[in-house]
């Protein structure tokens, strides 16, 4: 009987903290805007294009999740960016988390091309870049 009991007891708190747990791991994304972004010069129709973007998170729960790269419906020569971030569920520190990351735009053609950097709100960072 007391064995059941301890048993039990020890299935019940495994089960607490296992769900403790993954509480913690629950991550959600959300979209994320930039507040600069560095445009480098010298590309030409066989480069492979990147712009460095930088800004800051609100808090130490966001990590860098990637980049989305579309081009833009109504114009060819309009790239749009989005920036996301992963969100973990947690104790966060209350600080502002600067973050620098390189984004590939891909391939593109000679001539003139608007890079917009999406933030979540509707609003964008608007960048040219010039292709030899």
């Amino acid at each position: 009987m007391k064995l059941s009991i301890l048993l039990t007891a020890v299935l019940a708190a495994f089960s607490f903290t296992a769900g403790a747990a993954t509480d913690v791991l629950t991550t959600k994304d959300v979209a994320i805007g930039v507040s600069d972004a560095y445009v480098p010069g010298g590309f030409d129709s066989e480069s492979d294009v990147f712009v460095i973007v930088s800004g800051v998170f609100p808090n130490s729960c966001y990590s860098w999740k990637e980049a989305n790269v579309a081009k833009d419906d109504k114009s060819a020569n309009v790239l749009n960016v989005q920036t996301m971030a992963s969100v973990s569920q947690g104790m966060c520190l209350m600080v502002l988390v600067p973050f620098q990351k390189e984004v590939q735009l891909g391939v593109l053609g000679e001539g003139s091309h608007v890079v917009r950097f999406m933030s979540g709100d509707g609003t964008y960072l608007e960048k040219t870049i010039e292709i030899e």
